[in-house]
This record gives structure tokens, C-alpha cells and sequence, in this order.
């Protein structure tokens, strides 16, 4: 059975059972044909499928007279920070994000360095069913491996109008930083230590084998936690294969939250920026409370980088995120991005000068669960629809599955575009009442499915 995803970002598969090399090339050659001419970039996460996936799509894009502008192992928003510096037409970054070993993916951006909007992957999918078409040897594009563009990446982030270099320098911080032997491991400890920081490095080999799950969940981070503590770190930075996702742990070894790396990030940012924040539908009330709290307003969107870049340049916003640790800052370039992240944490620390444990006791506290339900062959658009029909009295948002919010609570059910189930996502004042709710609506759920 096939495992490829088809989604707005691109597609993901596991390699040799989906994510095969002939479909590797059609969709590349999809997505030239929508490129048309110019330059692509492209870049790859770690995972040891890379240099594979990256020779099919470098020799794809060269075959239909596209030049091709190779970055090698990086991060997602390096990819995306490029293609927009260097004016490319367009740009694939090469990673299953969070997935774990057995999986990788297809990124596709365009012209400027963001996800494609449905709009243009519309337009892409027209060409996929259209015979492959190939220049002849006169025509082939060339191929230009371009070193500089992690750096460029890195150097931009600490030369941020919004940050405090020297400042940061004399705290002196010290952080643990765990980047899964992923694409982090070519850069955060670098970017760390750059920041004046003394830097614990853990999970940083450039393997691209991953000693744990790489999702920066709280139950796949315990040994982190513990090294926190052992090491008597200020706090940690987690980062996901690809390193968009942001995850913290404070001094005391305890997460963080990843819903409040977009919290903290928003709150620091339109204290000093007039402005507007954009979050997903899934992302926590928290940052609605930090936005009234700096006389800025929150907008939300449905789930997905596309989405949420594509509502904040309808309301202008100033910086923006999902819940999952994900940091868009527009003036640096508009992509879910923890080298920014991290920058902004730092920034934060020293302007406050406080514990990441303090801080956190100090944002707006809510508690988030998250479920999962394998629907088992039934149809996920058949039971959110009876959900929107039995809950049409309440307050609801149908852009993206259903969300509704209650006083006390919200809950989303939203398909998910990367695995056959229905997400459930809970929040509230108290932990035990989030999970309570999940479990909740699982049941409403799993009744739904047997009758």
C-alpha cells in the first residue's frame, strides 16, 4: 500500500513504498513545468534518503532546462530564506519534517521563498498528468553548489534591527541544544555560540539517523529534560529534522510548551512592532491574550504554513505561527523558521532578565491535548460534517474540518494532510479538563464511526 501524502506543501512518502523515484520525477517535472524557466533551489534535510531524492530532483529540473542551485544539507527556512536572496524562480526543500528515518518529502516554494498558495498548486497539479517532456542536450540546465547560503541565512538573523547582539553576548547563556542529528546539527550550535552562548550539544552527530522520534513532543524529549538539569542549563532549544518547529525547556527541566514558543515570540515582537498576529486554528488562545494585551489584534487561519502566510499578508501582520513551535517572522522572510525563534528567545531572556521558568509562569496559562483517531476506511469529510451539523448551534469556524469554541474551552477536528485520521485538538484552563475533553470527543467520535 502506498503511504504518499499529497498536500498544499508538497508530498510525502515513506522511500520505496510511495515515495518512489518515478514519482519523484513527476511530480518535479509538474512543478517545472509551473516554474516554466530560471533558477531552482534546493536544499535537503539529513536523513540519510537525501543525497537520492536530491540527485532524482536536481537531474529532473536540469532535464527540462531549469539551472538548479544546490545548497546541500539545511534547514527548510535556509531553503526558503535563498530562493528569496537570490531572486529564484523557485525552490524545493528535500525533508519529511517531523517524520521519522523511513519517510521524506517534496517542499515545493515558489517565487518567493513561501509554500506555494492553493491557488499556485492548482496550477501545478494541471501538469501532472501531462506526458513528461524533456529539453534536448543543447537546452539542460546547469547545476551550481552554493555554500554560502546557510551563513547567509545565520548572519541575517543576528543582524535583525529587532536584536541586541551585544546584549545578548554578555549573559553569557548557557543552553542545551538538541537537534535530533538533523539539518540543526549543521547550524544551531554555531548560531548558539555566535549569540555568546556556551553550548550543550546533544543529539547534534550529522548522521541524519534520528535516536528518537523526531516530533519535539514532551514524551520524546525526557532525556533532554533530564540533561537540562544535569548540566544546570538556562534552558534548551529543540529543533525537528528540518528545523522550522522551535521547542524550549526551561531551567528546571519541564517543556515549555510548544504552543508558547508562538506566544512568546508574538509577545516580544508587537511589544515592539505595531502590528497584527496571525495563528492557525489550532494554535492556542494564548496568543489572542499577549495580542489584546500589546493593543494588537490576532487573525486566524486554517491549518498550514500556505495558510497562515497567506492571512497575514491579508491583515499585514507582523509576525505570526502555529502552536507546533512554529515562528514566521515577515521581515525576515515569510517561513516557519526556529533560527528566529531561537534569536527571539534569546532576546527575551535578556530583556527580561529572567528564568524561561518564570517567563513561562508569567504568560497566560492554558492547557492543550491532542488526539488522534484512525478512522479505519471511513470517511474523515463524512463524520466532521455530522459534527457540523450536530454542533451548529454553537460558535464555529468550518474553514478548516471544525473548530468550536466554547466559554470554557475549544476544540478543532481537522483531516490531517500527511496521515489518513482526524486530529482532535482540546484546549482549556486546567490539563485535566483538556483531557478530559479528548477523550470526549474520541468516544463522540468512535461512536460516530460504528453507527
Amino acid at each position: 500500500m502506498s503511504t504518499l501524502m499529497v498536500s498544499i506543501s508538497g508530498i510525502r512518502g515513506i522511500v520505496g513504498s510511495g515515495l518512489d523515484p518515478e514519482v519523484i520525477v513527476k511530480y518535479t517535472n509538474a512543478y517545472a513545468e509551473f516554474v516554466a524557466k530560471g533558477k531552482v533551489v534546493v536544499g535537503r534535510d539529513a536523513r540519510i534518503t537525501g543525497e537520492m531524492v536530491n540527485q532524482i530532483v536536481t537531474g529532473t529540473l536540469l532535464a527540462k532546462g531549469l539551472d538548479v542551485i544546490d545548497i546541500g544539507i539545511c534547514p527548510t527556512p535556509t531553503v526558503q530564506f535563498t530562493v528569496k536572496a537570490l531572486q529564484a524562480q523557485g525552490g524545493i526543500a528535500i525533508s519529511a519534517s517531523h517524520n521519522p528515518n523511513e519517510w521524506n518529502a517534496l517542499k515545493l516554494l515558489n517565487s518567493t521563498g513561501q509554500f506555494m498558495s492553493p491557488d499556485e498548486h492548482q496550477e501545478m497539479k494541471k501538469y501532472l498528468d501531462v506526458e513528461n517532456k524533456f529539453v534536448d542536450w543543447t537546452s539542460i540546465g546547469k547545476r551550481t553548489v552554493y555554500t554560502e547560503g546557510l551563513m547567509n541565512h545565520i548572519n541575517a538573523v543576528l543582524s535583525l534591527p529587532i536584536i541586541d547582539l551585544e546584549k545578548i553576548k554578555s549573559k553569557k547563556f548557557k543552553v542545551l541544544a538538541d537537534c535530533v542529528n538533523g539539518a540543526g546539527a549543521y547550524c544551531i550550535p554555531d548560531l548558539l555560540k555566535m549569540f555568546g552562548c556556551e553550548v550543550i550539544e546533544m543529539n547534534c552527530e550529522k548522521t541524519g539517523i534520528f535516536p528518537r522520534l523526531p516530533e519535539p513532543l514532551p514524551e520524546n524529549l525526557v532525556e533532554t529534560m533530564k540533561a537540562v538539569k544535569t548540566h544546570n542549563a538556562d534552558f534548551a532549544v529543540v529543533v525537528d529534522p528540518d528545523v522550522d518547529r522551535l521547542v524550549l525547556i526551561t531551567d528546571k527541566g519541564e517543556p515549555f510548551g510548544e504552543e508558547n514558543t508562538i506566544t512568546l515570540a508574538a509577545d516580544f515582537v508587537l511589544n515592539k512592532t505595531k502590528g497584527n498576529v496571525v495563528v492557525n486554528l489550532s494554535t492556542s488562545r494564548s496568543v489572542e491574550d499577549v495580542a489584546k494585551k500589546n493593543n494588537s489584534e490576532a487573525f486566524r487561519s486554517p491549518v498550514g504554513e500556505a495558510n497562515v502566510v497567506q492571512k497575514m499578508k491579508e491583515v499585514g501582520a507582523v509576525i505570526g505561527g502555529e502552536g507546533s513551535g512554529g515562528v514566521i517572522y515577515p521581515a525576515l522572510h515569510y517561513g516557519r523558521d526556529a533560527l528566529v525563534g531561537i534569536a527571539f528567545t534569546l532576546q527575551y531572556l535578556a530583556d527580561s532578565d529572567k528564568k524561561l521558568s518564570a517567563i513561562k509562569d508569567e504568560l497566560p496559562n492554558y492547557f492543550i491535548s491532542k488526539k488522534k483517531i484512525d478512522l479505519k476506511g471511513v470517511s474523515p469529510d463524512e463524520i466532521i460534517k455530522i459534527l457540523v451539523s450536530n454542533y451548529s448551534k454553537e460558535k464555529i469556524n468550518t474553514e478548516d474540518g471544525l473548530r468550536i469554541d466554547f466559554e470554557d474551552h475549544w476544540v478543532h477536528f481537522r483531516k490531517s494532510n500527511t496521515e489518513p485520521i482526524v486530529r482532535i485538538i482540546t484546549e482549556s484552563k486546567k490539563q485535566n479538563y483538556s483531557e478530559e475533553l479528548s477523550k470526549k470527543y474520541y468516544d463522540e467520535i468512535n461512536k460516530l464511526m460504528k453507527s
